[in-house]
């Protein structure tokens, strides 16, 4: 009998080329790199090498006679000096292609780099749209997580340096992109639970939006179904293939649906205000924080969208706005049963912290966010949704 979620297969969204399927790296890496001379591999300190993908690309790499040189100083929530100190690595060894390995954060570097290593602008100038349209550098990305995304979007975020703004903005497809679940089974429990939690988030947000459309709604319906089964399994057994091919699947859905509704909304801009004030908070931890208050306001507004996707953890919702606190606990009790229970002091954010992360927020929504946002958003509001996390 043949799985479905086994097979390897190959298709075109936006500018990015995709290959998704266990196996699919090595099968088609080499096809992808050989026409190349000099590459800058980026990655974080360890994970692309924990996970196999870097053994895989520097074997392909040598055996197409292809010099490379790796840039592993990837943290998370990265900000501008890191994409600007790769980029001049890149423009020294005079790269013809960016390959990144990694989750979001390295996704996102990558992106950046491929971009400034060519067009010699910084990566200030780009996270803050003060330049577009730029040349890059081909980029080829192999996606460590089934929580970003990134490797199929448009989008990129950063923080700037020396700041605590952390920015989404629109910065280019990739070129080639690998979403290989082979690579995915070295997560660990919270790995696996935080990035879930993105591409869950990523689901709901781009489907509620404004912007919204039939195709969206759909995509995340089918994301979140995707996650509803399968993140109790690959908690569970972290080497089951078919729950990582799943979950990545269900990520990369959830991608494409930011994607084509031009970005997610209220959960994303709050987490970015924290993550931002510190970057050791991780991205997927933060929107499990606020998350259950904003499906609490989105289901009020929309909750025939709303039932529709969280049907697939709690059945009874109805889709009436009378019904939002419902809503609410009813994905508190879905992070809760899957092993999340943190708060912002857990990560040493206090009531002091909040006025000046709150002040970004709100700037944030009014410059960028309120044509998403599918419900008026006061600072009062903003402020009652970070104190629900303290």
């Amino acid at each position: 009998m043949i799985f479905l979620w086994s097979s390897i297969f190959r298709f075109k969204y936006g500018g990015v080329e995709v290959y998704f399927g266990p196996g699919a790296l090595r099968e088609n890496i080499i096809s992808k790199i050989q026409s190349y001379r000099r590459v800058l591999v980026v990655t974080s300190r360890s994970a692309a090498r924990i996970s196999g993908a870097l053994i895989d690309v520097e074997r392909a790499l040598r055996d197409c006679s292809v010099e490379y040189t790796v840039y592993s100083n990837v943290k998370p929530n990265p900000d501008t000096s890191t994409a600007n100190i790769a980029a001049e690595i890149a423009r020294g060894i005079s790269a013809e292609a960016i390959i990144g390995i990694g989750g979001g954060s390295v996704i996102d570097v990558a992106k950046v780099i491929s971009i400034t290593a060519k067009s010699k602008v910084r990566a200030e100038e780009v996270s803050t749209r003060r330049v577009e349209a730029l040349e890059a550098l081909p980029l080829i990305i192999i996606n460590l997580t089934h929580g970003t995304g990134s490797e199929v979007n448009r989008f990129a975020v950063l923080t700037l340096s020396g700041t605590i703004e952390k920015r989404g903005f629109v910065a280019r497809y990739p070129s080639v992109s690998f979403d290989d679940p082979l690579y995915t089974t070295t997560l660990n429990a919270k790995q696996t639970l935080y990035t879930t939690i993105d591409a869950f988030y990523h689901a709901y947000e781009s489907a509620t939006s404004k912007r919204t459309n039939l195709l969206a709604i759909s995509l995340a319906e089918i994301a979140i179904a995707n996650i509803s089964e399968y993140l109790r399994r690959a908690l569970e057994d972290p080497s089951n293939l078919e729950s990582r091919t799943r979950l990545l699947y269900a990520s990369m859905l959830a991608g494409i649906s930011v994607d084509i509704t031009g970005g997610s909304h209220l959960n994303h801009a709050i987490e970015h205000g924290f993550s931002g004030l510190n970057p050791e908070l991780p991205h997927g931890a933060g929107l499990a924080m606020f998350g259950p208050m904003v499906v609490y306001y989105t289901h009020k507004v929309v909750p025939e969208i709303s039932a529709r996707l969280l049907r697939n953890i709690d059945p009874s919702i109805k889709p009436t706005s009378d019904d939002a606190e419902r809503a609410k606990r009813a994905v508190e009790e879905f992070q809760e049963v899957h092993g999340f229970n943190e708060r912002l002091n857990n990560y040493g954010i206090s009531e002091e912290d909040i006025v000046r992360v709150v002040d970004f927020i709100v700037k944030a929504i009014s410059e960028r966010y309120h044509i998403l946002i599918p419900f008026p958003t006061s600072r009062e509001l903003v402020l009652s949704i970070v104190k629900s996390a303290l």
